[in-house]
């Protein structure tokens, strides 16, 4: 319930999920156990061989940050198996000031639902007549705080018969004889043999002293002694029935932890119940919602480390509470409710910022997780190559490489040795991210490699692919960089506007195709200048 997600953005690249990783590590370090690196999108190649090299696993993924039946203060009464008595029932309700409770199977699955309403419209219903049929005798024995008298009673399961209080005036009424016979009395010994004598179905005795002849009697009688009073006895003694007796199964409304507020809200405008069931993954009942529940919902906790963009993040987002933003982009257009901690350094990569953040806390990363935002810098930073590369993102990285005991060049070439030996759509989605610039909207994919040939020969299932990204997507423009470390420049392919491209990189482009020499960042070479040319 108190979990805090620290997520990266949309299509991760290594920065953003390592960084996710790293703060949550320092939190918990700190003693906040609350912290838990996810992830909103796939693991790319290079991230996955850089936790491979380190041991390490992916963080879990998830979908989006939208409210669910979990995230809610909703009850958690007692559940109550179908065979209890209503009796039970009712004082559970009373003891716990509830009005409805959840009725289960043996095996804590939902067998339904049963409100003080139930209780109530069945025990009106008995004023209007005196019958009762199979009543199970252990369930009458402890409504009634009873004993059996005779040996006959043992055998009995059930009971069943026309209900009937033996009063001084109805003494000689023949009912009070019949076998098909419930018969309550008090200290009267004459209609006690009576009835014992006709075999009557069952003799519940008030208050009175036993006969030792009586346990030897009642061959065909269950009888019962109960220190209750015949008026007490009369109305407890429907409360004996199961509530599966009186509570109906169809029809059940019920929600799911997982179900998503949205969905619960709908929901609640078609149906007319008061309280609706919970349940786990396995369908068992773990609390019921009511109306009120959803008044002030409690929303999911968010940390967003490498992002300050509502397209690049998780979806759901406007329903979450945004805690913190750990970033080295421009500030975009995610508003929070009420000021939070926010840094924003001008830096190659996050996990430079977090190193930073380390050293301040007095807290040394262990081996594998310093292994791992020494990688995320160097991809970042595009092996200290990219324009966006500072003093502070080598020094950082050296000082991790340290701990870690690794070659910052072999680091780095392990990286970049990039395998093409996927889908055209799994490349162009490695590091993908979308931006709305001034009206226009864009997106923009990064492929950074060692040897950018084997990707230029499928320069036309690319430019395939991106045309059909641009007319789906009803993108102003799509771009690919295929970034070169070793040539120290990009290749530039892309569908839109030859003008755009021809003013923003001052260039001369071809065939939807310009190589961009020294241009290394998306975000510092590529998305300023289409800022500078459409702001």
């Amino acid at each position: 319930m108190n979990e805090i997600y620290v997520t990266g953005h949309r299509n991760p690249d290594t920065d953003s999920i390592v960084a996710a990783m790293a703060y949550a590590h320092l939190r918990q370090a700190l003693g906040d156990r609350d912290y838990t690196a996810v992830r909103i999108g796939a693991i790319n190649d290079e991230t996955q061989k850089l936790l491979d090299r380190f041991g390490m696993e992916p963080p879990p993924l998830i979908k989006n940050m939208r409210t669910q039946v979990r995230d809610l203060d909703f009850d958690r009464p007692p559940a109550l198996n179908s065979s209890v008595t209503l009796d039970l029932a009712w004082r559970t309700m009373q003891e716990g000031s509830i009005s409805v409770l959840p009725i289960v199977h043996e095996d804590g699955t939902l067998y339904s639902i049963l409100s003080a309403g139930d209780i109530a419209a069945y025990d009106m219903q008995t004023l209007a007549h005196n019958r009762i049929d199979d009543l199970p005798l252990f369930n009458l024995l402890s409504v009634l705080e009873g004993n059996l008298v005779n040996e006959f009673g043992t055998n009995a399961s059930t009971i069943s018969g026309e209900l009937f209080i033996a009063l001084p005036q109805n003494y000689e009424d023949p009912a009070l004889t019949r076998p098909d016979t419930i018969l309550i009395c008090g200290n009267q010994p004459e209609l006690i043999q009576r009835a014992i004598d006709a075999g009557v179905n069952c003799l519940i005795i008030c208050r009175s002293d036993i006969c030792p002849e009586w346990a030897e009697a009642g061959r065909d009688t269950v009888i019962i002694s109960t220190p209750l009073s015949a008026r007490r006895v009369s109305r407890v003694i429907y409360q004996a029935l199961p509530v599966e007796r009186i509570i109906k199964k169809k029809d059940i409304v019920a929600f799911h932890l997982d179900t998503y507020l949205d969905d619960v809200k709908e929901t609640m405008l078609e149906s007319r119940y008061h309280s609706y069931p919970i349940l786990d993954e396995q369908d068992r009942v773990v609390g019921t919602l009511s109306r009120f529940h959803l008044l002030r919902p409690r929303r999911k906790r968010v940390v967003l480390v490498d992002h300050n963009e509502a397209a690049q993040s998780v979806p759901g987002l406007e329903q979450a509470e945004i805690l913190e933003i750990i970033d080295h982009h421009r500030l975009a257009d995610i508003q929070t409710g009420q000021p939070i901690h926010v840094r924003n350094e001008p830096v190659g990569s996050t996990n430079t910022i977090l190193t930073s953040m380390y050293s301040e806390y007095g807290i040394m990363p262990p081996p594998k997780i310093a292994g791992l935002m020494a990688g995320a810098i160097l991809s970042d930073t595009v092996m200290f190559k990219s324009p966006t590369c500072t003093k502070r993102d080598i020094a950082m990285a050296q000082r991790l490489a340290r701990i870690a005991n690794v070659s910052l060049e072999e680091l780095g070439k392990s990286l970049f040795s990039f395998s093409t030996d996927k889908s055209t759509e799994e490349l162009f989605k490695t590091d993908y991210k979308q931006f709305h610039i001034s009206g226009q909207n864009i997106a923009v994919s990064q492929i950074t490699c060692g040897d950018s040939q084997p990707l230029l020969d499928r320069r036309e299932e690319f430019l395939e692919l991106m045309r059909r990204v641009k007319a789906e997507q009803e993108y102003d423009l799509v771009l690919l960089m295929i970034t070169d470390v070793l040539k120290e420049g990009t290749f530039l392919l892309y569908v839109g506007s030859d003008e755009v491209i021809r003013q923003a990189f001052n260039a001369n482009p071809a065939d939807n195709q310009v190589f961009l020499p020294d241009v290394m960042s998306r975000k510092k070479q590529i998305i300023p200048m289409l800022t500078a040319l459409w702001g």
